[in-house]
């Protein structure tokens, strides 16, 4: 790998290349690999420094980590493909190039129809070349970049989804995958007694690495109800593997004397510089707290988050088309071998659906295939498949039931960036006739700040009476206005 975790692999020799990945997570990681053994010459970018994305993130090598395989599951999986992006990046058939964090992909040509800077086009007047536009390095110091390929596959990947509550701005409140980041990435802990909460798997994965790392766990307090998965008894017995899984995170939640409460939620967050307690209280089938069930569990850090949100701002930004998922998201609609609505543009992994590792490798093998012109083999499509099913019944069983708004009193923050209390959310749309987000926004500046709605945006939505709808921005990442005044006039 590079000397120093900014440095690209094989850095590019010029021209256009066949294939641009964004994202080096396990979906853009086995595109590259597979499209650069198929022949292709492949660019692959990535916002962060080194290769695995969320999922992999491991840490640096100045911490010194004995043995950082044992803080993740399927290991084997990533030093295989990070060993072959080295072969193929040596060899001149993949250019690596980290902390480049692409903003926007548009066609390379004005005359083409898809985008306000058109393309070179085929038949049909499809694009065919991108260019892909990126900030690389750190700031101050970090460059504008750009990237000519005839095809593009965006891997981006999620975000956690948050669902907020009282308290939820206190100090030692974190993401459930952020505290799995620390871990993985720092090797510290959010706190010493931490309570996971929330909905969906990532939950037994995280609270089972804190408590083998030495962490106190008094409970995983999990939202949903497993009972959710009878009615999905087919796709389960289909992924035996999976079932295994699962009940190596329940094993280790018995090891470790974790209680694991279902259908009940943190509706509260106690504390004064930082957290010092959590309310939990039973929750109805809609997810609405129970009354009288509430009780007070003492911690020092509270772990929570209730699935993930595909990453979508480069795709919607090109127009790709969109479908409402099983778990209240939005994920882009992909035919049989991973394209988008827009012809030239691919997408892997948690784009099209929140389904794990296992199946954005899956996905990113056939994406890579589709752009090579090369037939996938049975047994991939197969799996595919078995995974996407297997997923789809996960996403349905940790669904947010629509009664969570009931943990929000008016005070409570919801959009943490403009301190936007839930109560002036609601005076938004019951007084003032806002039925979506955007009018919520422009009235009380909700989703207005930094984050740009990504951690408030569910919750807006919600609280506005409006269907999950897909983000479209024409940025994806805030872009320095130097590195747009030095674009060409086409362009702007």
């Amino acid at each position: 790998m590079p000397t120093s975790p900014s440095e690209p692999l094989a850095p590019a020799a010029g021209g256009l290349v066949d294939l641009a990945v964004v994202g080096a997570g396990p979906a853009g990681l086995a595109v590259a690999v597979t499209a650069a053994h198929l022949g292709l010459r492949v660019a692959l970018l990535d916002a962060g420094d080194r290769p695995g994305g969320q999922f992999y993130r491991h840490p640096a090598p100045g911490l010194g980590a004995a043995r950082p395989e044992a803080l993740h599951h399927g290991w084997a999986a990533f030093a295989t493909l990070e060993a072959a992006l080295r072969t193929h990046a040596s060899a001149g058939r993949i250019t690596y190039l980290p902390l480049h964090h692409v903003w926007a992909v548009v066609p390379a040509d004005p005359s083409g129809p898809s985008a306000p800077t058109g393309t070179r086009t085929g038949e049909a007047g499809q694009a065919t070349e991108w260019i892909l536009h990126a900030v690389a390095g750190h700031a101050p110091e970090e460059e504008a970049a750009a990237v000519t390929a005839r095809a593009v596959l965006i891997a981006t990947g999620a975000y956690e989804r948050q669902l907020p509550f009282p308290g939820w701005t206190l100090p030692g409140v974190v993401g459930a995958g952020g505290a799995q980041a620390m871990l993985k990435g720092g090797l510290v802990l959010p706190g010493r007694r931490v309570v996971v909460a929330g909905s969906g798997p990532l939950l037994l994965a995280v609270a089972g690495s804190l408590a083998a790392a030495g962490a106190t766990v008094p409970a995983v307090v999990e939202a949903a109800a497993y009972t959710a998965y009878a009615g999905q008894v087919p796709a389960l017995l289909r992924n035996p593997g999976k079932l295994v899984e699962g009940a190596g995170y329940g094993g280790a939640l018995a090891r470790h004397h974790v209680r694991l409460l279902t259908r009940h939620a943190v509706t509260e967050a106690h504390g004064t510089d930082r957290v010092e307690a959590v309310t939990v209280a039973r929750l109805d089938r809609d997810w609405r707290p129970l009354p009288g069930t509430a009780r007070r569990i003492p911690c020092d850090a509270l772990a929570v988050g209730h699935g993930l949100v595909p990453q979508l701002e480069l795709a919607t930004g090109l127009g790709c088309g969109t479908r409402p998922s099983s778990d209240g998201t939005v994920a882009l609609v992909l035919d049989a071998e991973q394209r988008t609505s827009v012809p030239g543009i691919w997408s892997a992994g948690e784009t099209g659906g929140i389904g794990g590792a296992q199946l954005a490798m899956v996905e990113g093998e056939l994406a890579a295939h589709s752009v090579a012109g090369a037939p996938p083999g049975a047994r991939l499509v197969r799996r595919r498949a078995r995974l996407r099913a297997f997923a789809d019944a996960m996403a349905a069983a940790h669904r947010p039931g629509e009664g969570w708004t009931g943990w929000l009193r008016d005070d409570a923050v919801v959009c943490r960036c403009e301190e936007v209390p839930a109560g002036r959310i609601r005076e938004a749309a019951d007084d003032l006739g806002a039925r979506d987000a955007r009018t919520v926004k422009l009235l009380t500046r909700a989703g207005m700040g930094w984050c740009q709605g990504r951690m408030c945006g569910p919750a807006v939505a919600a609280l506005a009476g409006e269907e999950p709808a897909p983000d479209r921005r024409p940025l994806s990442c805030p872009v320095p206005l130097r590195h747009l005044a030095e674009l060409p006039p086409a362009t702007h």
